[in-house]
């Protein structure tokens, strides 16, 4: 063996020999999982992959972040840690009908001096989109889209997925020095069907679609899991690239690719509206060849520049449009109407289908929504019918098909009580709710969920699985048990060690000082969101207080009408809400009661805010008018005192104009603010 040279107490040789292996990895792992084109064979990939292993962990002062070996790193966590994007990661204007398109390719081209524009037409992809941070080109952060703003942090589980390269590749052009970029992850059709095969085959539950599947797999607190399910991603808009000029979306597209990541071979640039109709169409026909899921496909502006200058709302850029392909359809038969009851009491009549394929995923029920949707439908037991998946995700039933001298069913009927307490019914307009408010069982699973939710308690750790275990194994029988729960309770489930469960009980001994409003959006009171709450926690300072309001008193309330205040009373005057509530103070809950702002002016005012903020963020605008006594709203309506337009400000500036509501920039909305006060 020849003698090892070192630089600063490390064998060089080893580093050289390193580098060497990890370059040379990274090419097969492109070719194989970007480009579909793999070059040797899976023993000869081991054996580059088991040397560099071995000499990594002789050398360990040497590994590196971008190592291949470190594609799966990390324990288990206990919750996900939310992130701010380092952009907005908007939601797409679209439709399925062309005259859409058209209008938009109108405003495009106004805007662009009818001139002759440029498109690209990619397929969208039905996947997670997620978005991914590189510094020096190192992966150092992925995140899932969230509200778009904020995200989840699952940084360890984008790092386990091949196509999402450690680091960028820097053979064709340099790399940024700081880049994020979004796009979309995906599970292939045939990998999807080899995954609910081995689950099958596990006795272990399926996926529904390879949607679910991939967003299922992504989302797992064990990196390890994640490792485990075959995914990909697909790499389609840069959010920022520091350094680095591009003219064009097929610029974008070409150092992605250049970078290291996968793109859809699909794209088509340099269309005009009426080829990228034709795309659309085109990839409507061929849809069920293709590799992937897609719902339609997304054109936009290809000049940078113009996209620039075009601009977003606040929910949406104006330079993009997705063209949705028609839901897919097919016939079944419904053997049965049964009716369900929700987190609110609302009773939704569900059709019972005979299994039927609806583009690749089997469809055996659909929401019926309310009586006056089964009248409208005429639709009863024994019928046949078209159904579709709206968007492609949610089942639906489209219209009944006639079938001359077939005799038909009985007509349905709404039950006259609650299928699952027998509590009276009462109806509100085509609307049917339960009576019993937190006393019905069959309302609990979505009670504790709702309760544990974000705006609420924001218990971490409790998601949908957790609270059916609860449920199933008789550990908590009421809202109240959550906070009762002990450790020993909780390691009895599947699923849950020490740590696991202490995680969880103290995310629940966190929750039990909390303010009046987010108790009031805990325990789900009708007609009550989080804006309501904080309305009436400010306006009546205690639970006490609430309670013992009239309905008059209730009206009073800036923005509760009388069936709103009708709602509230009702529900807080329940034996069954009493009950629920005086347990759950006996179980260590304390309430933190709200005391009036003690600057009030912005008393009686409401406020919208539009557009992005320089001085503040959106939220912090926001709590500044609470904090002064005014009220927010999410919407502009004759209503509104004044709306504050940031830049961008989208639609609800155009509505503010229509209706003749005042509009503030933000420095003339700071000036209304007290000196001192930001």
């Amino acid at each position: 063996m020849s003698p090892r040279k070192r630089a600063g107490g490390k064998p060089e040789a080893a580093r050289d020999r390193l580098e060497e292996l990890r370059t040379q990895i990274e090419h097969h792992d492109h070719l194989y999982y970007v480009l579909d084109r793999p070059q040797i064979s899976d023993a000869e990939y081991d054996r580059l992959y088991r040397e560099l292993k071995q000499l990594e962990e002789r050398f360990p002062d040497l590994v590196t972040p971008g190592s291949p070996t470190q594609r799966i790193a990390g324990a288990p966590r206990p919750g996900f840690i939310e992130v701010e994007h380092t952009a907005p990661m908007l939601s797409l204007d679209s439709s399925d009908a062309e005259e859409a398109v058209r209008r938009f390719d109108t405003r495009i081209r106004a805007a662009c001096g009818d001139g002759q524009v440029d498109y690209v037409v990619e397929p969208k992809l039905d996947g997670l989109s997620v978005e991914l941070v590189y510094e020096d080109g190192q992966l150092v952060g992925s995140a899932t889209r969230g509200d778009g703003r904020v995200g989840e942090d699952i940084t360890a589980n984008v790092r386990t997925i091949g196509s999402a390269p450690l680091r960028l590749r820097t053979e064709k052009r340099p790399v940024p020095s700081r880049l994020s970029l979004r796009g979309e992850t995906v599970m292939l059709l045939a990998d999807f069907e080899r995954l609910n095969a081995r689950l099958t085959q596990e006795n272990k539950p399926v996926f529904a679609n390879p949607r679910n599947a991939a967003a299922g797999s992504l989302r797992q607190l064990d990196p390890s899991m994640t490792a485990q399910r075959p995914l990909v991603l697909f790499a389609y808009e840069l959010m920022t690239a520091d350094g680095v000029e591009l003219a064009k979306q097929t610029d974008v597209l070409e150092a992605l690719a250049d970078w290291g990541f996968k793109v859809s071979a699909e794209t088509r640039a340099g269309v005009d509206i009426e080829e990228a109709i034709e795309v659309h169409h085109d990839l409507e026909r061929r849809r069920d060849e293709l590799d992937f899921e897609i719902d339609g496909v997304v054109i936009k502006l290809n000049d940078l520049a113009t996209r620039e200058r075009l601009g977003s709302t606040a929910h949406h850029p104006r330079w993009a449009f997705a063209y949705k392909f028609e839901p897919r359809r097919e016939v079944s038969e419904i053997v049965d109407i049964v009716v369900q009851v929700g987190r609110t009491g609302k009773l939704t009549p569900v059709a019972m289908l005979l299994p039927v394929d609806v583009g690749g995923v089997t469809v055996s029920r659909a929401s019926l929504h309310n009586r006056e949707e089964i009248e409208r439908l005429d639709v009863r037991k024994g019928d046949k019918v078209r159904i579709q998946r709206a968007g492609d995700v949610i089942p639906q039933v489209l219209e009944r098909i006639p079938e001359p001298g077939k005799k038909r069913g009985l007509a349905f009927e709404m039950p006259a009580s609650c299928p699952s307490c027998h509590a009276d019914i009462v109806s509100v307009g085509p609307l049917d709710f339960c009576t019993n408010g937190l006393a019905c069982p069959a309302q609990l699973k979505g009670r504790i969920q709702h309760f544990a939710s974000r705006d609420a308690l924001d218990i971490r750790g409790l998601g949908e699985r957790t609270v059916e275990q609860l449920l199933d194994s008789g550990l908590v029988n009421s809202v109240a048990d959550l906070l009762r729960l002990r450790a020993e309770d909780v390691m009895r489930l599947e699923g849950f060690a020490e740590l696991s469960a202490a995680n969880l009980l103290e995310a629940i001994e966190g929750s039990k000082e909390v303010s009046l409003d987010r108790f009031l959006y805990a325990l789900g009171i009708p007609e009550v969101g989080t804006q309501t709450a904080r309305d009436l926690a400010g306006h009546f300072g205690s639970l006490d207080a609430l309670t013992a309001a009239r309905r008059d008193e209730l009206e009073a309330v800036d923005g509760i009408g009388p069936k709103v205040a009708e709602a509230i009373h009702d529900f807080l005057s329940s034996p069954a809400t009493k009950s629920t509530v005086n347990d759950l103070i006996g179980s260590g809950l304390t309430l933190i009661e709200s005391t009036p702002a003690r600057d009030q002016t912005l008393a009686g005012l409401t406020f919208v805010f539009t557009g992005s903020l320089q001085s503040l963020t959106r939220s912090e605008a926001q709590e500044l008018v609470r904090s002064l006594g005014g009220r927010i709203s999410s919407s502009v309506s004759s209503k509104t005192d004044y709306l504050v337009a940031g830049g961008d400000p989208g639609s609800k500036y155009d509505r503010a104009v229509e209706l003749g509501v005042k509009t503030l920039s933000e420095e003339e909305f700071l000036s209304m603010v007290p000196k001192g006060v930001v």
